[in-house]
């Protein structure tokens, strides 16, 4: 088809970087879009050219992450070349793969009706597999656990046994009863003629790699393959682009390799690093110009990431004027950020600008600890990117019940939450519990101790036993003055196990509790702990989910393809932001450092960095940290230090 005259002016709407992507030739295309500029927009630009150039909008395939970016994209090309652009295949990997099991699943044994899991179906469906094993127990790892182990096994391709023994390498887990779970789930799935999102993808592959016919068919459908986010995709999904795209090899990728922060839930760098090396005679382009920040953020966010070796090197360019640098802060403590904080929240809006402007980010939930509790004090409506504030946390509430026992022994709700979390407890068996315990557990009383012990069914005795040791050194050391033992002994020699088996965020949860044991440490008996909690737990000040204008408060991880005017970044610290536990995994901190990258360009106008001197520690002693390295690797003439923090 010859192509029509175009009505659209590119080189007035795009600018030269963004000119040369859309416009590229066949073949195989890497866009490098760097942090602000006009990723969407180019891509967008690059469907209506080809559509431009003749080509039929059937024949184009837009594969995105979310199915709102889809939308977006089609709706912006839809109004640039009008309502052909309905017939181009655009969506998520599994909204692809479901289209094309819809008419094709019948190859693969499966029903074209067949059923499409939700979480909510999935939990349940290998709860029953787990019952019908006589596995379902409290001392198994819980289905949720089971089912993210087996999501990441097989997004990345790894072996599930590997796996599962990775996770449980310190616990004595029965590993060969898990992956026969695995195996009977899948069975389960299969006879049910029914799919969880993660079969919708795999079995799109089997099914082209098993039918040779279908897969030429759908490889000469697809002339032009674009790809958005490609840093972020994982094995399997870079298997399925690259299949289709194997006879035309017309495929666009765009993506970010500084941006790419997803390793631990299985996306992997290397496809968008080696996707010159995988197709010979790559096209590569940068889009280098940024729209969103000030010269002076983005001289920080390119000297922090330079360091970062094999990547695509490249540096972002401001098309907004100077203004103010950025400011470095090293307040004595996490209470002290918190304060300075506030002060220049308040600060900002009394010179007009709104909350819903701001932003703080941190490497992890538990560093927003102390602002969080600034914040309620002083009715600041505020939004939690998980929106359950930090004492609110399932986990935090279950090793709190302990010290509200201990401070009020007829807390009748305590104690069933304590209990229930031994295995063979339900409500049923711990109303009957306190009921022979007369609606009373003292636990520096001895009688009343050995009155739950024996009144615990016997499956849940053994790991009850702890608790039960510990209780008695309350009793003999009168521990009740310091909560902080409470917690950490509480949590190490009872709660940790729990964890392993009942969340899949494990790590995050444990680090949560390390730093409530932190925290208590600065009160001097359980009952000034617990009053102090009920009154941040029990604020009436104005709720940030109701509030339209609120500060919002995120992981870096979370705060990614957004953007705000002012952000402050906490913990900028050697062991916090770079976390300890990922180097360990990775001692150059690559990855933690695109994190610090996507924080930094998260800013608009302002960028405020903070690295804490010092914290309390979980035996109540106080650990003095450094900056951040990444903080090290700035020319200390890019930013301005703020030494008010001192104060």
């Amino acid at each position: 088809m010859e192509p029509l005259p175009s009505r659209i002016d590119f080189a007035a709407e795009l600018n030269a970087e963004q000119l040369a992507a859309v416009q590229a030739g066949d073949g195989p295309v890497l866009i490098i879009a760097a942090a602000g500029t006009g990723k969407t927009r180019t891509l967008v630009y690059r469907v209506a050219y080809l559509i431009e150039q003749g080509t039929l909008p059937a024949r184009i395939l837009l594969l995105t992450f979310t199915n709102r970016a889809a939308r977006e994209m089609v709706d912006r090309a839809r109004q640039l070349v009008g309502p052909c652009v309905n017939a181009m295949t655009g969506g998520t990997f599994h909204s692809v793969s479901n289209r094309l099991l819809r008419r094709h699943a019948d190859l693969l044994g499966y029903r074209k009706s067949y059923t499409i899991l939700d979480s909510e179906d999935n939990r349940k469906l290998m709860r029953d597999v787990l019952d019908q094993m006589g596995l379902n127990t409290k001392e198994f790892p819980k289905p949720d656990v089971l089912l993210s182990l087996f999501s990441y096994a097989v997004n990345t391709e790894e072996d599930v046994e590997e796996v599962l023994h990775e996770r449980f390498k310190h616990h004595p887990a029965e590993i060969s009863d898990m992956v026969q779970a695995f195996d009977a789930w899948s069975k389960r799935k299969f006879d049910m003629s029914a799919m969880d999102f993660d079969d919708l993808l795999i079995n799109a592959i089997r099914l082209l790699e098993s039918k040779p016919a279908l897969l030429e068919e759908y490889q000469e459908r697809f002339q032009y393959i674009l790809v958005d986010e490609y840093q972020d995709t994982n094995a399997i999904q870079a298997r399925f682009v690259d299949m289709l795209a194997a006879k035309h090899k017309n495929l666009l990728v765009v993506g970010d390799d500084f941006q790419s922060i997803y390793a631990w839930r299985g996306a992997d760098y290397h496809n968008i690093i080696e996707f010159p090396d995988q197709y010979e005679g790559t096209q590569v382009f940068k889009l280098e110009t940024n729209y969103r920040s000030i010269p002076e953020i983005l001289e920080v966010a390119n000297q922090c990431i330079a360091g970062n070796p094999q990547q695509f090197q490249k540096t972002l360019k401001a098309t907004r004027a100077s203004s103010a640098q950025p400011i470095f802060v090293r307040p004595h403590d996490g209470g002290q950020q918190a304060r300075y904080i506030l002060d220049r929240v308040r600060g900002l809006q009394r010179n007009g600008m709104a909350l819903k402007d701001m932003a703080v980010l941190y490497r992890s939930h538990f560093s927003s600890m102390e602002l969080q509790l600034e914040l309620q004090r002083e009715g600041i409506p505020f939004v939690i990117t998980s929106g359950i504030r930090f004492f609110e946390q399932a986990h935090i509430k279950d090793v709190t019940c302990l010290l509200r026992l201990i401070h009020s022994p007829t807390d009748e709700l305590a104690f069933m939450r304590l209990v229930c979390l031994l295995p063979r407890v339900g409500d049923r068996t711990a109303r009957k519990i306190w009921g022979i315990l007369r609606g009373r557990f003292n636990v520096s009383d001895a009688h009343s101790r050995l009155e739950l012990m024996n009144a615990l069914p016997k499956a849940s005795r053994e790991r009850w036993q702890p608790v039960h040791e510990l209780l008695e050194v309350v009793d003999a050391e009168k521990l009740g003055e310091r909560p902080f033992e409470i917690v950490n002994r509480f949590v190490d020699e009872f709660y940790d196990h729990y964890a392993l088996d009942h969340f899949e965020n494990y790590h995050r949860r444990i680090d949560d509790l390390h730093e409530l044991g932190t925290y208590t440490s600065q009160f001097n008996s359980v009952e000034m702990f617990l009053n102090e909690m009920a009154l941040l737990s029990n604020t009436d000040g104005k709720s940030g989910e109701e509030e339209e204008d609120s500060l919002k408060l995120s992981t870096v991880h979370q705060a990614k393809g957004l953007e705000w005017k002012v952000v402050f970044v906490l913990w900028l610290t050697e062991g916090q932001f770079p976390s300890g536990r990922s180097l360990e995994e990775d001692p150059l901190a690559s990855e933690e450092r695109r994190l610090f990258y996507v924080a930094t360009t998260r800013a608009e106008d302002m960028l405020w960095m903070f690295a804490p001197k010092s914290r309390r520690q979980r035996d109540g002693g106080i650990q003095f940290y450094n900056p951040s390295r990444f903080i090290g690797e700035l020319d200390p003439s890019v930013y301005h230090e703020d030494h008010v923090g001192y104060i």
